[in-house]
């Protein structure tokens, strides 16, 4: 309902203006005279009834009443529009229309009830020129999550749980709904019963307690719960995995080609407990080599239908946080049966291909297969080879029984990286932030992780087996429709985006393309990297550079993978971690086999949820990982770092440390001494008086100010050089 005027309040234009219209938005079918009106809205002075008989004859003059027989009504009925709800600090609440249209905004009086992200019908109000358009939520269609993470604050005979996002509402939690949790718990909750109205909290009930908060397990609990995934494994999939057998038998060998005498070796991290791919080389002639690029064989013991294979599905991929995994398997599987260890006989998938000196593909098969690894080696032993070759070294190095298939393979990976990158393949090279933490999950460290040649050597071999999976199945003779398959497709990049970011990069004095052709953009997106390297911008640009690209995702329509200049290209390497390569594992299967397509709307629609869920999981390891560098910075208050800056907004500017990467805000009233404008032209803040300007990129000194855990947030001081 609108507002109601009390009578012994003096109201300016703008308010009688509000009230009034906001009285015929709410009564839409009512017609009403100005006398009647006055009563309605309790308008008892002369000033105040003169003023509403204005407002009413300007409504009317702008088209917004009709009037008939001195009864007014209005005009133009609401629109009804869906959309979703983002709910800002301060009651500032917007729809955002499903259409594309631009926002409008939702008072909170308007909201009914609605919280952050709910999928709504709303009823766009009628509105005079020049206002901002409004709406109000008549129908909550979907809401975006019923469970919420957050910590209860116990109050006798009830409780609230208080949670991190401040645009939602406090759900409200009787005695008999807490489950014993107690003042200070991080909880889990499910909402049983959703307000009518904005001015009701939710009620809810715990269905589980994470613990206290600040400690480290409650809290990487919360982070995974926050995002709708799991942070333990059901009972009764342990028991139904344990009780698999481990033997190889010779009935699980049938059909196998037989890979146990060929010199087989896993390339993993140091701490990595889940061997999922091996590879093996064997010399066929003279400058040719025999190439297997083995995969766990996770089909053979995980059966479609399963309650095994239905917990996988659901979690759709493993989970990696700062300081553990949530796998997608049980640990009977990923770490065992599923696992590619040392001296042990492993059944898997492999891509056999047979390669010249010169890195062409001459032939290549993919076969069910059996091996057994010789050697589980880490990447910085493999590295540590790799480099003592290059460097002429003599000293003896753990795994020189394998050198010189180290060196082969090291050899032909770069030939096909090379060629991917004549193809057009785009080169990101991001670092990755990792921390050293003790026995507690307190980060002590922070290091970066760099992808070297023992990394690339892996990588080029998997995209090797991954493009020639999607090419048995996805090429096909003209005329013959390929079979229904999962691909992993990158779409080109949006050209509005790459105008904006061709425009930025010229204010640096570089150059990228926003058009022409895929290899065209791609060579002069790769030259840009390459322009950046080393210099004061180049994590910005690299940074806004990715945000340019779409997002890659699993899909049955095959577009291509744009970022590595594939035409074909699946997921096949990793099923111990990833749902989707399961799936193409049983496809290959099946079609390998003669069988017919299956269908295609459901494989779309499993698809989907992959992607979904891979989204969750990298949206929760970002969260840990700030979540870490939080709690890192807390034991550095007041110490004084190197940053560059790395956002700059209306409300300040964004730091990044240098040695961690660890970002924080300089809030926009801790500048000083000046007003600051934003400029979102040219991305700086601008003195009004003292014209200094802060730009994306600049160096400069901050002071750790605050940490704030629950929020996963950190505030920096700038520091004047010559106060050190």
């Amino acid at each position: 309902m609108g507002k109601k005027y009390n009578g012994g309040v003096k109201l300016n234009r703008k308010s009688m203006s509000q009230i009034v219209l906001e009285w015929f938005q709410d009564n839409q079918d009512r017609s009403i005279s100005v006398k009647r009106l006055y009563d309605e809205l309790r308008l008892k002075t002369h000033p105040m009834r003169s003023m509403c008989l204005d407002v009413v004859v300007d409504l009317l003059e702008d088209g917004l009443l009709t009037e008939k027989d001195g009864q007014f009504q209005l005009k133009q009925k609401k629109t009804i529009i869906e959309g979703t709800i983002q709910r800002r600090s301060g009651g500032r609440n917007y729809l955002i229309p499903d259409d594309g249209s631009l926002a409008i905004a939702v008072a909170e009086r308007n909201s009914g009830g609605a919280m952050n992200g709910d999928h709504v019908r709303a009823a766009l109000f009628a509105r005079r020129p020049h206002a901002e358009p409004e709406a109000e939520v008549t129908e909550i269609l979907k809401r975006a999550k019923d469970t919420f993470v957050g910590t209860l604050q116990v109050k006798g005979k009830f409780a609230y749980l208080l949670t991190p996002d401040k645009n939602d509402y406090d759900i409200f939690i009787p005695a008999a709904n807490l489950k014993k949790g107690r003042n200070g718990q991080k909880a889990v909750v499910k909402v049983v019963e959703w307000p009518d109205a904005a001015e009701r909290n939710p009620v809810g009930k715990v269905i589980d307690i994470l613990g206290d908060a600040g400690e480290n397990d409650t809290e990487m609990h919360a982070i995974l719960a926050e995002y709708g995934l799991p942070y333990s494994y059901p009972e009764n999939i342990e028991q139904e995995a344990d009780a698999i057998p481990s033997e190889i038998t010779p009935q699980d060998l049938e059909g196998r080609e037989d890979f146990r005498q060929v010199t087989t070796f896993t390339i993993d991290p140091r701490d990595a407990k889940d061997y999922d791919d091996a590879l093996s080389i064997r010399p066929v002639k003279k400058g040719l080599w025999e190439i297997g690029i083995h995969i766990a064989d996770v089909s053979h013991y995980v059966k479609e239908g399963g309650i095994i294979d239905k917990e996988a599905f659901k979690r759709g991929t493993s989970v990696y946080l700062v300081d553990r995994t949530i796998p997608m398997l049980p640990e009977k599987l990923c770490n065992n049966l599923c696992s590619l260890r040392q001296d042990e006989d492993k059944l898997t998938y492999s891509v056999v291909v047979e390669m010249t000196d010169a890195g062409v593909v001459r032939n290549s098969r993919i076969v069910r297969s059996v091996i057994n690894s010789n050697r589980r080696f880490t990447y910085e032993e493999v590295q540590a080879i790799i480099e003592r070759e290059q460097q002429g070294g003599k000293e003896s190095l753990p795994g020189d029984e394998m050198c010189r298939e180290i060196m082969t393979l090291d050899r032909l990976a770069k030939i096909l990286r090379e060629k991917r990158f004549a193809d057009g393949a785009l080169s990101f090279d991001r670092i990755e932030v990792r921390f050293d933490i003790d026995e507690t999950g307190h980060p002590l460290s922070v290091f970066f992780k760099e992808s070297k040649d023992a990394n690339k050597l892996i990588e080029e071999f998997m995209l090797l087996a991954n493009r020639i999976v999607a090419e048995t199945i996805g090429r096909t003779k003209p005329g013959i429709t390929p079979k229904t398959f999962v691909y992993r497709v990158h779409d080109e990049p949006d050209p509005e985006r790459m105008a904006n970011l061709q425009q930025f990069v010229a204010k640096f004095g570089y150059k990228v393309k926003s058009t022409g052709t895929p290899v065209e953009m791609a060579k002069s997106m790769n030259r840009l990297l390459a322009d950046v390297k080393g210099k004061r911008e180049q994590e910005l640009i690299e940074t806004l550079s990715i945000r340019s690209m779409q997002k890659a995702c699993y899909t049955t329509e095959n577009i291509g993978h744009y970022g590595l200049a594939f035409q074909y290209y699946t997921h096949f390497t990793s099923p111990i971690r990833r749902y989707p390569d399961l799936m193409v594992h049983r496809l290959l299967t099946r079609y390998l086999a003669g069988g017919r397509s299956v269908n295609q709307v459901k494989c779309e629609e499993n698809c989907e949820h992959c992607s979904n869920r891979e989204q969750l999981a990298e949206q929760a390891e970002r969260a840990s990982i700030k979540y870490k560098q939080v709690e890192y910075m807390q034991d550095r208050l007041g110490l004084t770092y190197e940053a560059v800056i790395s956002g700059v907004t209306e409300w300040g500017i964004y730091a990044e440390i240098i040695e961690n990467k660890c970002e924080g805000l300089i809030p926009m009233r801790s500048l000083g001494g000046d007003y600051f404008e934003f400029d979102e032209k040219d991305y700086c803040l601008i003195g009004q008086q003292t014209r200094k300007r802060y730009r994306l990129g600049d160096h400069i000194q901050v002071r750790v100010a605050r940490c704030n855990l629950e929020k996963k947030q950190m505030d920096y001081e700038l520091v004047n050089p010559d106060e050190e």
